[in-house]
């Protein structure tokens, strides 16, 4: 054990402690923007899985008949609702798009995306800025991490995001419309505050996730903690106790948080059952 973990190790780290502070503050705030970001783009794909546009249903009406919106059943001789043109008629491109953001995004590693976000797109399309935030954080190698990330959390916000619109009664909408509201006040004013209450623990949940998940935006030079860790090891040979000093600064974020996260849930539902 003596030779494994060795406490001269971490006093020989001592000097790098405003690295590890550096790379902390970088974590921070990259889990910070990447969920704000991810949540505007989970809502908006929410919004597009829920919606009702479908601009093809005028030829389903239009053009009645085997091929279009009714279909004699061999069985029944009855009409049923079949045929291409019905098909087409129900086909809602915004729902598509998103359910297929959603699914591609699921189920790819989030190291392919982070790799193709910053060596596809920021390197080949877009020249980003090459100054520092606060001295020590590169934007052009920051803000690709973030966007990743978001991409990412975006999928997954979006199915708590829509679960929580679902969550709400449908009562309340036709007490909107009672009140002359249109779709867009009811939804700003009455849908969204309920589901955002009912989902806030889960997007704390995803806050927690996301600073365990950021630490693959080291393999792109993100300055966080997993990449100071990288440095120290280079220039100090020792291995372990940097990688044990990680542990912990990941620890001391994600467990209070977590603990934080579970009082509040407890108080809602406190709430709730009053």
């Amino acid at each position: 054990m003596g030779s494994f973990i060795q406490l001269k190790n971490f006093e020989a780290l001592l000097p790098y402690a405003n690295m590890f502070k550096e790379g902390l503050i970088t974590t921070v705030l990259l889990a910070f923007f990447t969920v704000l970001l991810g949540f505007v783009l989970g809502l908006v794909l929410s919004v597009m899985r829920m919606s009702n546009i479908r601009p093809f249903l005028w030829l389903a009406h239009a053009f009645p008949g085997t091929f279009g919106f009714f279909e004699r059943d061999k069985k029944s001789g009855l009409l049923r609702d079949s045929g291409f043109l019905y098909h087409l008629g129900r086909f809602n491109p915004l729902a598509f798009l998103a359910t297929a953001y959603v699914e591609v995004i699921r189920s790819t590693p989030v190291l392919v995306q982070v790799m193709v976000i910053y060596f596809g797109v920021f390197s080949q399309l877009f020249e980003l800025p090459s100054f520092k935030i606060f001295g020590f954080i590169a934007f052009n190698r920051f803000f690709p991490g973030v966007v990743a990330l978001a991409m990412n959390s975006g999928a997954y916000l979006c199915e708590i995001i829509r679960s929580g619109l679902q969550s709400v009664e449908g009562g309340q909408t036709e007490a909107a419309r009672s009140l002359g509201l249109s779709q867009l006040q009811n939804m700003r004013f009455i849908i969204l505050p309920q589901a955002i209450k009912n989902i806030l623990p889960a997007i704390a949940n995803e806050f927690v996730t996301i600073i365990k998940e950021s630490a693959i935006t080291y393999t792109i030079g993100v300055q966080d903690i997993m990449a100071m860790v990288q440095a120290i090891k280079s220039a100090s040979y020792i291995i372990i106790e940097p990688l044990l000093v990680a542990t912990a600064l990941y620890f001391c974020l994600c467990f209070p948080l977590s603990k934080l996260i579970a009082y509040i849930e407890r108080r809602m539902s406190r709430g709730d059952r009053r």
